[in-house]
C-alpha cells in the first residue's frame, strides 16, 4: 500500500519504535503525525522530528485502518510454528516490499514451550535497519496465541544472497531473467 505524505493527529497512545533503533516508545494522543511512508502493513511517521515506526495492527490510534493478524483459535496453550511463520509472513522489509519469510531472511524458528526465539540476518551486514526489522519480528511473533517471551538472534553464517528468496520474491523483485 502506498500511502501520500500527510499529517494526522493521534486519536489515542500509540505504540510505535523509534527508526533506527527499535527503541519502543509511545506516540501521545493529540500528538501532530506525520506520515512518510506505508509498506509492508507499517508506517514510518515522522513526530517532533524524530523518526518512528508504527506497526499496522495500532494504526487505527493515527485514524488510519489498521492491519489485523487473525490465529486459528486454539486452547491447548501451545505456540504453533505455522502461527509463527504467519506472523513472520506479515512483516516486510522496510525497503523491499516483500515478507521476511519470502527474502529468506529467517534462518530458524525455535520453539520452547512458550518461547521462541528467531534465528535471522539481514540483507547486508550495515543494514540500518536492522534493528527495526529485529522489533517488528518481536512485536508480530508476540501477538502468536500462547507466545509469551520473543528473542530474535541476528546471524550472518551464511551470508544473505538473493538465490535465499523464494521464487516468486524473485519474480517481484524483477530477478529473474
Amino acid at each position: 500500500m502506498s500511502i501520500e505524505r500527510r499529517m494526522v493527529v493521534a486519536h489515542e497512545n500509540c505504540p510505535a519504535r523509534m527508526v533506527p533503533s527499535g527503541t519502543p516508545t509511545v506516540i501521545h494522543a493529540g500528538t501532530f503525525v506525520t506520515i512518510n511512508q506505508a509498506l509492508g502493513g507499517n508506517y514510518t511517521v515522522t513526530v517532533n522530528g524524530n523518526m518512528m515506526r508504527v506497526d499496522g495492527t495500532d494504526a487505527a490510534a493515527l485514524g488510519l485502518e489498521a492491519e489485523e493478524i487473525v490465529f486459528e483459535p486454539h486452547d491447548d496453550g501451545v505456540v504453533r510454528e505455522e502461527q509463527v511463520r504467519q506472523a513472520l509472513k506479515t512483516i516486510f522489509d522496510p525497503e523491499i516490499p516483500i515478507n521476511l519469510l519470502d527474502l529468506g531472511l529467517i534462518y530458524g524458528i525455535d520453539i520452547n514451550d512458550s518461547a521462541v526465539t528467531i534465528r535471522m540476518t539481514l540483507t547486508a551486514p550495515t543494514c540500518g535497519m536492522g534493528p527495526v526489522l529485529i522489533s517488528d519480528v518481536k512485536y508480530r511473533v508476540a501477538k502468536v496465541p500462547n507466545v509469551t517471551s520473543v528473542e530474535v538472534e541476528l546471524v550472518f553464517d551464511p551470508p544473505w544472497s538473493r538465490d535465499m528468496m523464494t521464487e516468486e520474491a524473485q519474480l517481484e523483485a524483477g530477478l529473474f531473467f
